[in-house]
């Protein structure tokens, strides 16, 4: 068993690095915490966000970066974050960047209202053990639709519901989030 030498935490589409559940988890668990900006957000635009490819390699950049200076292998960081950033975390993963874990929160299944166009074709490649928090009234994912498709991914599965929320839950269950985030990063 090998202790995560950090988190990797990337954004969701219409926030940023400080949005106050990364804050509050960069404060609160015992490890290096590392929130990123995607490019978009790093000159300022809102949106929309750039293409999946630009924003996967800037995963892989930031998790390499994030690694060197810690002293560890990529192989060693856990890698996640709201919405759009753990997916795009979670692409880069199985597109090849080494991770000890992901941590995807909010997860977008498929756009609201439109739960044909999912966003699962690379769960298959996710071999490895990844945590999913999400509120049962998120209109990106129902629970169903959730318990259906995360049975592609190979690697150990957590699934963690937040009773009533959607896809930005209220800042009330950030102290769950936390503590359900920290028991996955101590069973890895």
């Amino acid at each position: 068993m090998t202790r995560p030498g950090g988190l990797l935490l990337a954004h969701g589409a219409g926030s940023d690095r400080d949005h106050r559940l990364s804050v509050a988890m960069e404060e609160a668990l015992p490890l290096p915490v590392r929130r990123m900006d995607f490019p978009y957000r790093k000159i300022g635009r809102k949106g929309p966000p750039d293409r999946a490819p630009k924003l996967i390699a800037e995963v892989v950049m930031e998790a390499e970066a994030f690694a060197n200076d810690l002293g560890v292998g990529p192989g060693e960081l856990v890698l996640g974050g709201r919405s759009m950033g753990g997916r795009m975390c979670s692409m880069a993963v199985a597109d090849g960047l080494p991770a000890l874990g992901l941590v995807l929160l909010s997860y977008p299944l498929h756009p609201p209202k439109k739960p044909e166009n999912l966003r699962v074709d690379h769960f298959p490649d996710l071999e490895l053990p990844c945590i999913f928090v999400n509120g049962d009234r998120d209109p990106f994912g129902t629970p169903e639709e959730m318990n259906r498709e995360i049975g592609a991914i190979p690697g150990a599965v957590t699934m963690h519901w937040l009773e009533g929320q959607r896809h930005d839950p209220k800042p009330t269950f950030d102290d769950e989030i936390i503590e359900v985030v920290g028991q996955f990063l101590d069973s890895l």
